[in-house]
């Protein structure tokens, strides 16, 4: 077990790559073996993550070298330096990796029935399966070359999944338009990563923020990495593409995208507070991030409000739910270095944040697959064309009202757990953020409400009367995000202490990550 553990990190990304390629192999032989190969797979991650996550939470950071015994390499100057492949995975990171193990093995679970009528099933699930490696490696990587390589993995993956329907022009434009703004990103990405080496001739993350200067090129790096991120996670300004790929892809897809703009919201946060931590202006750039994150929840609700299709309904919500996150990291950041505002209400902020990463990914993906459960019956997302399906389909209307509870703050659910801790913070910073933000909730209770009674209410429309309910696999999808989101919200709590506090501890205190690496150093 002990053995097990120590390469658990690499199994992790390793494990969903390999099943990736062994996918079609299998999948021409029998198509049964080939699905008990994709949730196989993504099962045994799932629990190897848990198994990690329990190892970082007890004994520290997790530092895995790839083909060496040390990260360390004798430079020409004489010194050591942390060159080789590294994952160094600490609180904030596993904490990412519990989502995208949760959010891929559900969505795996959903697809089978979902794609069962689809050509090109093999190549489905080798692209969700290179795509979950990629997040997984995004949230593992411990050094800013390799979180490139990963985002590009993530990405084209991803852009091929959103266009997998190959007989719709929507779902072709959408997955152009993902992989355009996807390109611009990590072009950005990759240019800042230059900056920053030609520098300090390194690319770990750790030992860039031991030797970080805030030099006007380091400064001008962070600007860089703070627009590819936010571009990536889908924040105002740069959200216009969101709404026109969440809509089109396939819903578990749908899903798994939403994760894969948590895995950037990490690498958001992880950029300000490991790497650049209180060598910048903290303050300054809290502010901005601040800014993106009103702006995404004001124009991301509003934008909602007007929707007739559900799934742009849903994916504008999406922007606006960034927002709440956004708006938590930064207030976070802002008093980064106040140490009395910060333990009296930054810490908090961030931990909210950090909560509703994971509450996020959970309520959107039931929304998502929701939606997707009614068109796989009716074959249509406009809401004016639906009514009366609760009749029909009671499970997913059940689930979809959930969702939608959750998402809007209200208790007991997840949603609203995280929002207070947001709330109860932000107050203390600036009242105005609070006071947007609960009115942003109201709207969205609002939104959801109609889109409810809109498609589950009133009398069944004749066309609909002999609809069936979802299959028992979607269902069963669904129902395990929506008893998830349920335990978050009686016992947010336990969530809190045991998950949220230390990923929030670890992004606050980047010294236990600069001495993790630097400590493997011999």
């Amino acid at each position: 077990m002990a053995t097990l553990i120590e390469h658990s990190s690499i199994l992790i990304i390793a494990i969903p790559l390999l099943a990736a390629f062994l996918t079609p192999l299998i999948g021409m032989a029998s198509k049964k073996a080939r699905n008990v190969l994709v949730l196989a797979s993504l099962a045994f991650v799932a629990l190897l993550v848990l198994a990690l996550a329990r190892d970082v939470i007890l004994n520290g950071i997790h530092v895995y070298t790839l083909g060496a015994a040390s990260p360390g390499l004798t430079t020409p100057g004489g010194g050591v330096a942390p060159v080789r492949i590294i994952l160094e995975v600490d609180a904030i990171s596993i904490f990412m990796g519990i989502t995208v193990a949760l959010i891929s093995l559900v969505a795996a679970i959903y697809s089978l029935s979902a794609v069962k009528g689809e050509t090109g099933q093999n190549r489905f699930y080798t692209l969700l399966l290179l795509m979950v490696g990629g997040m997984f490696g995004m949230v593992f990587t411990g050094d800013l070359f390799n979180l490139f390589v990963f985002l590009e993995i993530t990405s084209i993956s991803g852009a091929a999944l959103i266009a997998f329907r190959t007989r719709s022009a929507d779902s072709q434009e959408g997955g152009f338009k993902y992989i355009v703004v996807s390109a611009i990103a990590s072009l950005m990405v990759l240019f800042a990563i230059g900056l920053l080496y030609a520098q300090y001739n390194s690319l770990n993350i750790g030992a860039l923020a031991a030797a970080m200067q805030y030099t006007m090129l380091d400064k001008i790096a962070l600007v860089i990495l703070i627009s590819a991120f936010a571009m990536k996670l889908g924040g105002v300004p740069m959200h216009m593409w969101l709404s026109d790929t969440y809509s089109v892809a396939p819903v578990s897809i749908t899903a798994l995208l939403i994760t894969a703009s948590q895995a950037s919201m990490y690498a958001l946060a992880r950029t300000c507070f490991t790497l650049y931590g209180v060598t910048l202006n903290p303050a300054a750039v809290g502010w901005i991030i601040i800014a993106i994150g009103i702006l995404s929840m004001f124009i991301g609700v509003t934008m909602a409000v007007r929707q007739t299709d559900i799934t742009r309904l849903i994916a504008y919500n999406c922007v606006c739910e960034s927002g709440f996150m956004l708006v938590g990291l930064g207030v976070g950041l802002a008093v980064l270095a106040n140490p009395e505002a910060l333990a009296a209400y930054g810490i908090t902020a961030i931990s909210g944040a950090i909560f509703h990463m994971i509450n996020h990914a959970l309520f959107e993906g039931l929304l998502f697959l929701a939606a997707g459960a009614i068109f796989y019956r009716i074959g249509t997302r406009d809401l004016n064309q639906m009514g009366g399906l609760g009749h029909t389909m009671k499970f997913t209307a059940i689930l979809f009202l959930l969702g939608a509870l959750a998402s809007s703050g209200i208790p007991p659910f997840n949603g609203f757990a995280s929002k207070i801790l947001i709330y109860q913070s932000v107050y203390q910073f600036n009242p105005i953020l609070t006071i947007i933000g609960i009115l942003v909730s109201i709207i969205t209770l609002a939104v959801f409400m109609k889109a409810f009674f809109a498609a589950f209410t009133g009398a069944s429309l004749p066309q609909y009367k002999g609809t069936k309910e979802a299959p028992k696999t979607m269902i069963a999808a669904m129902t395990i995000l929506a008893v998830i989101i349920i335990f978050f919200g009686l016992f947010p709590g336990l969530i809190v202490d045991g998950i949220v506090r230390p990923a929030t501890d670890a992004l606050v205190d980047q010294s236990p990550y600069i001495n993790a690496i630097m400590g493997a150093i011999p």
